[in-house]
């Protein structure tokens, strides 16, 4: 039975970007953002044979190194492997091509030495015929990627998995740092900005700064609702302002404005998904009662009461 032989296959290299470094502590708000560099796309070719691992660019380099210098010891320093790595990955490359690939040789004036088999000297010249093939394939994907990145987080946020009901993808335009926790305002798209209490660590750890992506996460358990009566004048409603009583004073920090587009009633508890600004919608969880004595309708207009300490933040990577 003839050998498998194996197979290339592109593989377009980790969606998790490089951790940018912790930013500093922040002494007054930051300046604004640059602009965001434009994403580039990068790639590399491994191949396959069956489920294990022929081989991809560090050990066609390996194989590369011995053709020159005809010493596994000298071709292992150059790749930067122990001398065992080096002879382990040949074995492996050996076995999975069905025939040698690397041939060692005896005597002669410098003792002996190790070479490429004509089949070796093929798998890198073809390997290199791949990359290169494969690299003129990701510089074109690279040159029709305009707006690719907010796609591309916005996949990250759709695939995430949490059981906080309610999800915001924003951008951080301002910190107001503490002594010991600090305010962060997250742009959603909607009219008022987003507010989250974060301790000074994590806003560190974090490394949120002024334009950076991050996520809001928000239980629907956490949220508190607001109505207005038709009787009561100190409640305003138009365009943008949800039913909110002018002379009420609050110390949550977020009140986000809605119309009640869904009601799900249970037992216990009900859940009222608020429709928001654009396409954004906030889900709240309340008791069945509460949402019988509000006399809840759709098409009603409301307000989502919650606290900065409620809000979890998060960033991709």
């Amino acid at each position: 039975m003839s050998p498998r032989k194996p197979r290339a296959e592109r593989a377009v290299p980790g969606e998790r970007p490089p951790h940018a470094a912790p930013a500093p502590p922040i002494e007054t708000q930051a300046p604004p953002a640059p602009p965001t560099a434009p994403l580039q796309l990068q790639g590399l070719v491994w191949m396959t044979a069956g489920e294990r691992n022929f081989g991809g660019p560090g050990r066609i380099a390996l194989l590369e190194h011995i053709g020159t210098w005809g010493s596994i010891t000298r071709a292992a320093k150059a790749a930067q492997l122990s001398y065992k790595a080096a002879w382990d990955a040949i074995d492996t490359m050996n076995t999975l091509a069905g025939e040698p690939l690397v041939q060692r040789l005896t005597g002669g004036k410098g003792g002996g030495g190790t070479r490429l088999t004509p089949r070796g000297l093929q798998l890198v010249v073809n390997y290199r015929r791949l990359e290169a093939e494969h690299r003129r394939f990701v510089e074109h994907l690279s040159r029709q990627a305009s707006g690719l990145a907010d796609d591309y987080l916005l996949l990250r946020s759709m695939t995430m998995k949490t059981s906080a009901r309610n999800q915001f993808l924003g951008r951080v335009v301002r910190i107001e740092p503490g002594a010991v926790n600090d305010l962060i305002e997250l742009d959603i798209g909607a009219p008022q900005p987003l507010v989250a209490l974060l301790t000074r660590e994590s806003t560190q750890s974090l490394g949120l700064q002024i334009g950076t992506e991050a996520f809001a996460l928000i239980k629907a358990s956490s949220i508190i609702l607001l109505c207005a009566d038709d009787d009561d004048a100190a409640y305003k409603v138009n365009a943008t302002t949800a039913a909110t009583p002018s002379r009420a004073r609050f110390s949550a920090r977020n009140c986000l404005s809605g119309t009640i587009m869904r009601i799900t009633p249970g037992a216990v508890n009900a859940e009222v998904v608020l429709q928001l600004s654009g396409s954004a919608s906030l889900a709240a969880i309340i008791t069945q009662q509460s949402c019988t004595d509000m006399q809840l309708a759709v098409g009603q207009r409301a307000s989502a009461l919650f606290k900065a300490s409620s809000v979890i933040v998060g960033v991709s990577g």
